[in-house]
């Protein structure tokens, strides 16, 4: 009996710290799925001078760097009409992978390329096409607007 009252408390501790640790496996596998399951790309400002354009060292004039079409969402997530735009953008970016990049960008986290590009409301997307000059929306665009701008302006 003395035995037993020794080793029953271990195997709770065993049992309890197993289990935690088999939960927050599972939650890491959940959020790698999650994130795998996102079409649309999150940048840093770092990350948007070395796939979309260097701001920083050529302020004067527009050079798009990536290899396909892009937009690019301007959010914060306090803002209800960007939160209404996520789950659209996310439809487009799998309905149009391979032929566009659909990237958004956090204005309360990365607020030196939102001054750089002088967003003042949200949602802003900046539609990019290959070899022109991007253009500029604001607020949020119905689904079968976009895809017209994506199949007249990037796609054309």
């Amino acid at each position: 009996m003395r035995i037993l009252k020794m080793i029953f408390p271990l195997i709770l501790v065993v049992v309890a710290v197993t289990s935690c640790g088999a939960r927050a496996t599972e939650n890491k596998d959940k959020q790698a799925d999650d994130s795998q399951k996102r079409a649309v790309i999150t940048l840093s400002t770092d990350e948007f001078v070395k796939k979309v354009a260097d701001f920083r060292s050529n302020a004067q004039e527009w050079k798009y760097l990536g290899d396909k079409p892009a937009i690019i969402d301007f959010y914060a997530d306090w803002c209800v009409y960007c939160k209404k735009l996520t789950p659209i953008l996310e439809e487009l970016a799998k309905e149009y992978e391979g032929k566009i990049y659909i990237y958004k960008i956090d204005t309360e986290k990365e607020r030196e390329i939102a001054a750089a590009f002088g967003i003042r409301a949200l949602p802003t997307l900046l539609f990019i096409p290959m070899n022109q000059d991007p253009q500029i929306a604001q607020g949020a665009v119905p689904k079968d607007e976009l895809k017209k701008i994506i199949d007249s302006l990037l796609l054309k």
